[in-house]
């Protein structure tokens, strides 16, 4: 018990120093929180998307164990965090060129290795395809894929109702955008040169419960769909929660160290086996 409570503070002092060490940026005349931490020892720059109602400190895990091997960058995007709110549309396409344009502004010149958690991994599939110059790879943690999401008009009532009462502002918007988000993604061409590594959880406890609240698609075409997106990636499926950055922190590092270290393989580590189940994003 004891070492448990031990390892929580550390792992909560860790969220805490990351998360410190984040700034103000005024960007487009709107204050942006941006956390960057620049190395020497690497060209890699590394960028995090977060997920729905997440911030940069979930990423704190993650950052502490590769921020001596690339240049680091994390953001909580308008209406997260101590960022400002924005009456801009909340699509994946402006959200994309909001991104780019910070990291413009904060001087950090492409390629990027993009990574993205839940539906910030739909946002890096779409800035991926809209730039691919721009992109040395990409990681896709627990990711929302085109076609998961239903349009909200589809959501259940009781759903629809939850949403406009506990989520905010921007949160709505973007939920209300997400199929459409994902629209944009399967419009656009797909570079099959830019490695990609895709993280799965599908928990193993005969306890574990998918909740998605009406939200979601499921059947064998939208899975076969999903997984022939990106027929050349790494496929790794994790006994774990959602936030796998959280829980399972290594095996988000591990998958960015591949594609820095230019050693991912060709053929997938676990082959994907999503024909017929449900993908669930929590």
């Amino acid at each position: 018990m004891l070492l448990r409570l031990t390892l929580a503070f550390v792992a909560f002092a860790i969220s805490l120093n990351t998360y410190a060490q984040s700034r103000i940026e005024k960007i487009n005349n709107h204050n942006i929180e941006v956390l960057q931490i620049e190395t020497t020892k690497s060209k890699a720059i590394v960028v995090f998307e977060n997920g729905s109602r997440e911030t940069l400190d979930k990423w704190s895990k993650v950052i502490e164990d590769i921020k001596n091997e690339a240049t680091i960058f994390a953001y909580n995007r308008p209406g997260y965090g101590k960022s400002d709110e924005t009456e801009a549309l909340r699509d994946g396409r402006t959200i994309v060129e909001e991104l780019r344009k910070t990291l413009q502004h904060q001087g950090l010149k492409p390629p990027y290795l993009l990574v993205g958690h839940s539906l910030g991994g739909l946002y890096m599939q779409l800035f991926a395809r809209m730039y691919p110059q721009d992109v040395a790879g990409v990681v896709l943690v627990d990711a929302v894929y085109p076609g998961v999401i239903k349009k909200t008009a589809d959501f259940p009532l009781y759903t629809r109702i939850a949403k406009r009462i506990f989520f905010s502002k921007v949160i709505n918007q973007e939920i209300d955008q997400i199929f459409n988000t994902g629209e944009e993604v399967l419009a656009l061409p797909w570079a099959n040169k830019i490695p990609v590594e895709r993280l799965f959880n599908v928990p193993k406890s005969a306890g574990a419960i998918a909740v998605d609240f009406g939200v979601t698609d499921s059947g064998s075409k939208l899975a076969a769909m999903v997984e022939g997106l990106y027929p050349n990636a790494n496929t790794t499926i994790v006994d774990s929660d959602h936030q796998i950055q959280v829980a399972n922190p290594e095996v988000v590092v591990a998958a960015i160290r591949r594609i820095m270290t230019a050693k991912a393989i060709k053929e997938p580590i676990v082959k994907t086996q999503l024909n017929g189940t449900r993908i669930t994003v929590y």
